[in-house]
């Protein structure tokens, strides 16, 4: 593996639809009723965890690859901060105690608004028993995608999602679909690069303020940045971060490679005069997926003809 951490080319197809209904993802965890409305991703095998075959990208199901997120609530009411807590579980029953720190911490959770508005990353802490929690608020009424990252103790690392639903009139927002530049804070980030199906590709997100470029990010979680990528048509959840050099700004690059055309928020976590702050960005692929070889089956026969047409089957 090379030195850019990338996004793998995952099974399931990375067909986008922005503007659009936002999956509701059935085979992910508890539904109860979101508000939003859902469109399924028809391009997505949606095979049970750990049966082979096409498997879910991370983050589609509430279990995957022997464990389980456990929710102990899935509503909650806007504006309000509450506390979110909830359980790895294992399939024997058991809950998960021990895990690997990855990036400083030993569990990442990541929220996002199925209209991909109200992007949160935050590290809940763990009880003695297994139990997380961590305040959160939810601004508006709508269906959040939750996703927990993390690695067990000699476990296989793992990203498991649920639906937490906020009551209320659901006003789904907007976004171009080559959106670039983003202002948070009197900082300008500008994302460069494209996408392209079926390679790896490198975007670079340059950070400037009041016109002049940042020089002195300062590394947070271990990094100058954290990129996360969300498909839009199932929320598949793909996480990045910068290729490896030297300097501390303005520009931190990300290797990324998706398998196939489509488009993407993307959300990127900056630090610097001891704060962090968040820019997202709207991009679409460039150019089309390269097309998967066919697999002729094998013949111990001799071809009829030898045209070099292509006579069928």
């Amino acid at each position: 593996m090379n030195t850019a951490t990338k996004v793998s080319a995952y099974a399931g197809v990375l067909a986008i639809v922005f503007g659009g209904a936002w999956a509701a993802g059935a085979a992910a965890g508890p539904s109860g009723g979101g508000t939003a409305p859902a469109a399924m991703d028809h391009g997505a095998t949606q095979s049970p965890a750990g049966t082979g075959g096409d498997e879910l990208p991370p983050g589609l199901s509430a279990a995957d690859n022997g464990y389980v997120l456990k929710p102990l609530r899935t509503s909650a009411n806007a504006g309000e901060q509450q506390a979110f807590q909830f359980s790895i579980g294992t399939a024997d029953g058991g809950t998960v105690t021990k895990f690997d720190v990855e990036h400083e911490k030993r569990l990442h959770l990541v929220l996002v608004r199925r209209d991909g508005s109200g992007f949160q990353h935050v590290h809940p802490e763990m009880a003695a028993d297994g139990t997380w929690s961590v305040p959160l608020t939810l601004p508006a009424a709508g269906s959040y995608r939750v996703f927990a990252d993390f690695k067990p103790e000699n476990g296989t690392k793992t990203t498991l999602g649920t639906d937490v639903q906020v009551s209320g009139a659901y006003e789904p927002k907007q976004y171009e679909t080559d959106s670039r530049e983003f202002t948070v804070d009197g900082y300008m980030v500008r994302l460069d690069g494209d996408l392209k199906p079926g390679a790896e590709s490198t975007v670079t997100t340059t950070v400037t303020r009041d016109g002049k470029p940042v020089t002195d990010l300062q590394p947070y979680l271990g990094a100058r940045g954290h990129l996360v990528a969300l498909r839009s048509a199932d929320l598949a959840y793909l996480h990045v971060h910068p290729v490896e050099a030297p300097g501390a700004g303005p520009g931190v690059k990300f290797a990324v490679e998706v398998p196939t055309s489509g488009g993407y928020r993307l959300f990127l976590d900056f630090q610097h005069g001891g704060q962090v702050r968040t820019a997202e960005f709207t991009l679409a692929t460039t150019g089309t997926a390269a097309p998967q070889p066919r697999t002729q089956p094998t013949s111990t026969t001799t071809p009829e003809k030898e045209d070099g047409h292509d006579h069928g089957g």
